[in-house]
Formats: structure tokens, C-alpha cells, sequence
């Protein structure tokens, strides 16, 4: 098994030096962003940083080792198509132009507040709890594939275990310390080393298997070279995951925090889309380095999850030395700038949405501490999940699944105001029942049953197992949710109409200069809230006038996206 191979005297004093001194400065930054904490508020999601530190934050929380790790083994696997388990969010990506400055308008400390603002006390709860299991696997699959990467790149020194424990102490140290403050400005140290290692792997491998041209002579298949191979990863998974994600996007609870930690609407806007295309470029080496593995592995017997850490480790110490270190410190870095966000999020939801109603007259002080403890809770769940997940691949289609379940109600309630708080209830409980009844064996052989399935691939088989193909499954549960919404908001009681006003109103209120908020989902006291410009005539419909700035923008990243894939496909055809 490739990755026992590296030496102990590969792992150099310097490397080590380099990981302890980075550690001890990422937890001075965690207890030196404590003493700024006076509120809960200021714990939970501050207001007060600019483009560039919102757009490292959003790069930062967004880009994992973990995602290095399933492009680089899906691409050793399924060739350049496998970059579409990071690129399915790359067509949802102009639509953050659009999302960042509503969520910032909703001034909400949580997501869970703005389900509460637009439906009911037990949707905010519900969406609480679905929150908190969402970003408890995030940190689970970001643990295993970080874990991972360290493992291979040191040849097993540093254990996937002992990494995982180590990732998690430190991360719970500086986040519990210094709350989404120390995690924003910790991800400017981060998202620039993830950045320079992402670019600095690909041209020692290339240069190692002697460049594109002898790649495309070594590997015979044609398929390794195609953006959308036929099999699993078509057309049709592409558009079908591009779409659950958009669907989901609004609902994984760190996004808020994306688009709301900034000073303005445009620090949101600028931060969101600008440090996620980042993201999408970095992408790109990590996919061609799981290609060009194919080459430098041939014929030796690897797991895809160790194939990114072991180059790092077969390369980097040959540099000079210090240089694995500051990978590896940039591979603990990049997941720990995600989970403690994460981290942060999910104590914010319990603590904001489901404690506080239990136990309500206490101080900021108090909430506080039951958020950090709250925190070490959730983290916990996350190593659990870690070490039950079999490999990194799997953990990530789980966690495009969660998301989506309470987006659905999100997005309708956004636009649609006859829907009702049972229409949430029901969407939700639909999506996941669906989703567990497409797991069923006996579900999967009806559908397999079906007269032209096999034509549809509704099912197909991995590793000699049946299972109902991604896409189709999520058809099933998206289609399931919308359905049950709309049928039981129609047979439901309306939300009351000053209910709905008001929420409509922050929808379509600008963040003021200098603003203080006050409570979550209401609007200061002054605020004159604009003229509502709908873009369909429809009474039910609250589908607004775009601004000048938000069609701009929208389009701008829709060219940015096409770049992208293009420079990808001309590598591809080259």
C-alpha cells in the first residue's frame, strides 16, 4: 500500500517547528479575539469587516483539505469529470450576488431566526436542529479528509487518528476562545496557504510524468480527459446537482455569516462570490493532480483518498525542508478555518433558537458560555461521524443532501407568501422520508422494476450493490418536498398578513450606514422602508424588481463561471 513509503527523516525539525509555531499562533489569535466579545452577539456574528477579510472568510470557511482530497480521488477514479464534486456549485455561484445582500437585510443572528420571522417559532426550532446535525457532518467529512491528507503526506508518522484529534483540539481552543471573530481573521492566514499549495503540487507532478502530452499517451481511456464523461458524472448529474445545491445553499447555517459578518451589503456580495470563485479556481489543480496520478501511480496499489497527501509527501520535502510543514499547516489551517465557522454556527442555532426559549432571562455572559459549551458538543458529533464515515466521497454526498431539505421551504416562502408553516413542516418530513425511502432495498427494486428504468437509470450499481442514482434521488425528494408543501399550505391557515409585511419589508430594506440593529428580523426604528417594485402582478407573489447593481453583478459572475470552465476544457481538448 503506497503511503507507508516516506521516511521518519523526511518529516524534518523544521516542519515540525513550522506546524507547532503555526498552531500556537492561530490559538494566540483565538484568545486574542475573546477580549472583543461583549455581547452573544459579538460571539455569534459580528458586523464589522471589510472586502478583503469577507472575501478570505468566505474562501477560507468554503475551502477544506477535504475537498482536495475527494477532486483529487475522484479525478484519480473518474478522470477531469470528477472536478464536478466541488464544481456542482459553480453554476450556483453568480446566484450569491443576489442571496448575500437579502441575508444581510434580514439582520438575523441565525438562519433559524429568519424561519421564525417567516413562519413560526416551531419552524426556527425545527430548522435548529436540522442546522445542527447539517453542519455536525460537515465537520465530520472535513475531519476525515483532513485527517487523511495529513496521514499520507507524513507516510503514517502523524496517524489519520492522531490528526484528527489534533485538527479538533486546536480548532475548539482558538473558535470557543474568540467565537466567528478569530475564525474570520485566521481564514486571511489560511485561504493564501491553501491558495499556494492548491497551484504548487500540480507542476512538480507534471514535471514528474513528463507533462500533458505524455499523460494523454499513458492513459489509454478517453473518458479520463472529458469534463462530463458518460457514466456517472453526465449532463445530467452535473445539472441535477447544480440545482440541489441552489436549492440547499440558503440553508446550510454558515452562509448567513458569509453574507452577513460584513460592515455593508457590498462586503457581502464582494466576499461571497469573490472568495467562492477563488475557490472554484483552486479547483482546478487539484482535479489535474488526481489525473496525473494515474500516471505517477500506475501499477501500484493506492487508496484515491491518500492520493493527494502522498504527493505532497513524495515532493515537498525534496524543495527543502519546512516546506511539508507549512503544507501540513496549511492542510490544518484550511479545516480548521471551516469547522470553527461551522462550529460557531451550529452553537449559535442551539443556543439562540432553542435554549434561550427554555431559558430566557439571563445575560449575554451566560449565553455566552453555553454557546462555547454547546460548541464542544457539537464538535464532538462531528469526530464521531468522522471516524464512522468509510471514506470522504461518501460523507460528501450525504452532506449535499441535508442542506436542501429545509431550502425548499426557504425558497418558497421566500416568493410565495400562501405558504404556511405545516407547508414547511411537511416539505422537510417529505424530503427526508423520501430521501430514506430511496436507501430501502425493497424501494430500489420496485423502481428497477419499473418499464424503462434501466433506459432512465433510475438505478445503477456500485461496488456490486444496487442504489437509486444520485441524481434521480434527488429529484425524488426535491419534487416529494415541493409537492407536499404547496398541497398542504394550500389546506392551511395562512400566515397573518402583518407577519408577512414585515417580513417582506426587510426583504427589500438596505442596510443603512452606521445601523444598529436590535432584535433579529426587525427593522430599526427610522428606517423608511422603500416602495415594493414586483416584477410579476400576482398577489402571491413576491418576486421584486432586480437593481441595476444586482443584474450587473449576476452577470459578471456568470461570465467569471464560463471562464473558468473554458480554460478547463481547452486544457481538456489540448
Amino acid at each position: 500500500m503506497i503511503g507507508n513509503h516516506l521516511p521518519l527523516a523526511n518529516l524534518h525539525i523544521a516542519d515540525i517547528s513550522v506546524i507547532a509555531l503555526y498552531l500556537l499562533g492561530v490559538t494566540f489569535i483565538g484568545i486574542w479575539s475573546a477580549r472583543q466579545i461583549k455581547t452573544s452577539a459579538d460571539f455569534f456574528l459580528p458586523h464589522r469587516f471589510g472586502k478583503i477579510m469577507m472575501i478570505m472568510f468566505s474562501f477560507g470557511t468554503g475551502t477544506h483539505s477535504d475537498h482536495a482530497v475527494s477532486v483529487s480521488a475522484k479525478s484519480f477514479t473518474n478522470g477531469l469529470s470528477g472536478i464536478w464534486y466541488q464544481w456542482l456549485w459553480l453554476p450556483v455561484t453568480p446566484f450569491y450576488w443576489l442571496i448575500a445582500p437579502v441575508f444581510r437585510r434580514f439582520r438575523a443572528i441565525t438562519t433559524s431566526d429568519i424561519f421564525e420571522s417567516r413562519f413560526s417559532p416551531s419552524v426556527g426550532i425545527l430548522f435548529a436542529v436540522v442546522g445542527v446535525l447539517n453542519l455536525t457532518f460537515n465537520i465530520g467529512v472535513m475531519l476525515k479528509g483532513s485527517s487523511a491528507l495529513v496521514s499520507a503526506s507524513t507516510g503514517d508518522f502523524i496517524s489519520a487518528n492522531l490528526a484528527t484529534v489534533m485538527l479538533t483540539v486546536i480548532f475548539v481552543i482558538y473558535g470557543v476562545a474568540g467565537g466567528l471573530g478569530a475564525a474570520i481573521v485566521t481564514d486571511l492566514i489560511q485561504g493564501i496557504l491553501t491558495i499556494i499549495f492548491s497551484v504548487l503540487l500540480l507542476p512538480l507532478i507534471l514535471n514528474a510524468v513528463g507533462g500533458f502530452a505524455v499523460m494523454r499517451e499513458k492513459i489509454a481511456d478517453p473518458k479520463m480527459f472529458s469534463l462530463v464523461a458518460p457514466g456517472e458524472i453526465g449532463f445530467f448529474y452535473v445539472a441535477v446537482i447544480a440545482f440541489n445545491a441552489l436549492v440547499g445553499v440558503m440553508t446550510q447555517p454558515q452562509a448567513l455569516s458569509h453574507c452577513a459578518a460584513g460592515k455593508t451589503e457590498a462586503e457581502g456580495r464582494i466576499g461571497f462570490m469573490g472568495g467562492t470563485l477563488i475557490k472554484r479556481f483552486c479547483t482546478i489543480p487539484w482535479c489535474l493532480t488526481g489525473v496525473a496520478a494515474v500516471v505517477y501511480f500506475a501499477g501500484k496499489d493506492i487508496h484515491p483518498d491518500r492520493v493527494f497527501g502522498t504527493i505532497a509527501g513524495d515532493f515537498l520535502p525534496k524543495l527543502m525542508p519546512g516546506v511539508l510543514g507549512v503544507f501540513i499547516a496549511g492542510v490544518l489551517g484550511a479545516v480548521m478555518s471551516s469547522c470553527d465557522a461551522f462550529m460557531i454556527a451550529s452553537s449559535a442555532l442551539f443556543t439562540e433558537n432553542v435554549y434561550k426559549r427554555l431559558i430566557c432571562d439571563k445575560d449575554d455572559r451566560h449565553y455566552i458560555a453555553v454557546g462555547r459549551i454547546a460548541a464542544v458538543g457539537i464538535v464532538g458529533g462531528g469526530v464521531a461521524f468522522a471516524f464512522w464515515l468509510p471514506d470522504v466521497v461518501t460523507g460528501l454526498e450525504i452532506f449535499w443532501k441535508i442542506s436542501p431539505m429545509m431550502g425548499i421551504a426557504l425558497w418558497l416562502g421566500l416568493f410565495w407568501r400562501r405558504m404556511t408553516p405545516c407547508g414547511a413542516w411537511a416539505a422537510t418530513l417529505t424530503a427526508f422520508g423520501i430521501w430514506f425511502l430511496t436507501t430501502q432495498p425493497a424501494f430500489i427494486d420496485f423502481i428497477g422494476g419499473i418499464p424503462g428504468s434501466e433506459a432512465m437509470r433510475f438505478v445503477i450499481v456500485k461496488d456490486s450493490v444496487p442504489e437509486i442514482y444520485l441524481p434521480w434521488q434527488m429529484l425524488f425528494y426535491l419534487t416529494g418536498g415541493t409537492l407536499a408543501a404547496i398541497v398542504v399550505s394550500l389546506l392551511t391557515r395562512p400566515v397573518p398578513e402583518e407577519q408577512l409585511d414585515n417580513f417582506y419589508a426587510l426583504v427589500r430594506t438596505p442596510i443603512q450606514p452606521g445601523e444598529k440593529e436590535t432584535a433579529p428580523c426587525t427593522l430599526p426604528e427610522g428606517v423608511v422602508v422603500p416602495e415594493k417594485r414586483k416584477l410579476l402582478p400576482f398577489k402571491n407573489l413576491e418576486i421584486l424588481v432586480p437593481s441595476r447593481i444586482s443584474v450587473i453583478g449576476f452577470l459578471v459572475g456568470w461570465v467569471c463561471v464560463a471562464a473558468i470552465v473554458y480554460a478547463v476544457y481547452l486544457i481538456a481538448s489540448g
